[in-house]
């Protein structure tokens, strides 16, 4: 590891929770990559969506932080995000990846250009291909040199490592970070928080929303957030979500117009949108809903937050569940030394000594309120729990 690489990780190691992750690498970076402003935001290791917490430095008050992420998603872009995530290299200079002729760029002709940006550099910060974090740099005299990239590049791994590792429930000597208080909930006959929905009309503004939209965003945590014709402000994690969802109906994106979001309490939910269809098919409003997460919403999650592999993910549901070690070996046709062997290496990874303690870990602690039956569930890795 190069002195600077060291260097940038040290006060990252010690970071209690990722806003605090962002603001400490922030200031070490500044030190070896000199720049002016910078944008760090956790993303969805699924969707590459951006989510909670979000650090801007030096941009105001982030007006134009809508705009960026409305440019991001549906303008054609030099090295945009999504392609940064599967790059050999995670990491890239705007004026480097384009000859120096930046202006190819219809990101830093409409915004960057106005805003005395010479140059940006950005970077996903991913654990094999899953993004846990983006990072922007702005600098307004020179280019960033390729060392510059190469270093960025280089936290990339360890810094995703340190996100996901957030991801995990809080237990009661590590709190969440919180934001605004929440407000008390409406919920349906079987006690869960009744789903929110917004909807967006064909410019992106907001134009209608029910009360259980406004609960759930009252509890997010702090971030740039807009102003729209509602008096509501929606935060910049919502808005990034309603616009995938238009760049899916576009064509540009085929990916899932979907985040995870945690609230200040520590529980889990999701933001999903879709694009209606308007007379004569023409494009209509983004339908926006926003309620608790599920368990679908969640395994992944976990088995990533933990490094737990599918097989390990299976094991745990089915233990959640209270089926014992010779019931689970027959569900997943796999001897009963083979599951034993799999639950001590989930005691270990979760650092825990039972099942009750497994389950407390997982299920209990701000993930899922009820288990469904794994069996027919697909798996992270695309496969399907069968009962034989």
């Amino acid at each position: 590891m190069t002195e600077a690489r060291r260097a940038v990780l040290s006060l990252a190691e010690r970071a209690p929770d990722a806003y605090e992750l962002f603001r400490r690498t922030s200031s070490r970076l500044r030190r070896h990559v000199p720049f002016d402003s910078a944008v760090w935001t956790a993303a969805d290791p699924e969707t590459g969506l951006i989510t909670a917490p979000m650090l801007v430095e030096n941009l105001g008050s982030g007006e134009g932080c809508a705009e960026y992420w409305e440019s991001e998603l549906l303008e054609e872009n030099v090295v945009p995000f999504r392609e940064l995530a599967r790059a050999p290299v995670p990491a890239a200079a705007l004026r480097e990846a384009t000859g120096d002729l930046p202006c190819r760029s219809a990101r830093f002709r409409r915004l960057l250009l106005g805003q005395g940006v010479h140059d940006e550099l950005r970077a996903v910060l991913r654990v094999g291909d899953r993004p846990w974090g983006l990072v922007s740099l702005f600098r307004a005299d020179g280019a960033f040199r390729p060392e510059e990239v190469a270093l960025l590049a280089g936290v990339s791994g360890p810094l995703a490592a340190r996100l996901r590792g957030f991801a995990r429930p809080a237990g009661p000597e590590d709190p969440v970070r919180t934001g605004r208080p929440g407000r008390t909930i409406r919920t349906t006959g079987t006690d869960a928080p009744a789903p929110g929905l917004i909807l967006f009309d064909g410019s992106g503004e907001a134009m209608s929303v029910n009360d259980e939209a406004r609960a759930h965003l009252a509890r997010l945590p702090e971030g740039p957030s807009f102003l729209s014709p509602l008096g509501l402000r929606l935060p910049i994690w919502v808005i990034g979500t309603a616009l995938q969802a238009r760049a899916v109906a576009d064509g540009r994106d085929h990916g899932n117009a979907r985040v995870r979001l945690r609230t200040t309490e520590g529980h889990w939910l999701v933001c999903h949108a879709s694009c209606l269809t308007g007379p004569g098919g023409s494009p209509g409003p983004v339908a926006l809903v926003i309620e608790p997460a599920a368990p679908a919403d969640l395994a992944v999650l976990v088995a990533e937050a933990y490094g737990l592999t599918a097989r390990e993910l299976q094991i745990t549901q089915l233990v959640a569940r209270g089926i014992g070690t010779a019931e689970i070996a027959s569900t997943l046709a796999i001897s009963p030394h083979t599951v034993r062997d799999h639950i001590k290496a989930l005691f270990a990874k979760i650092g825990v000594s039972s099942r009750g303690e497994l389950v407390a870990r997982l299920f209990t602690e701000h993930y899922w309120p009820a288990m469904p039956d794994p069996v027919g569930v697909r798996s992270p890795d695309g496969t399907r729990v069968r009962r034989r």
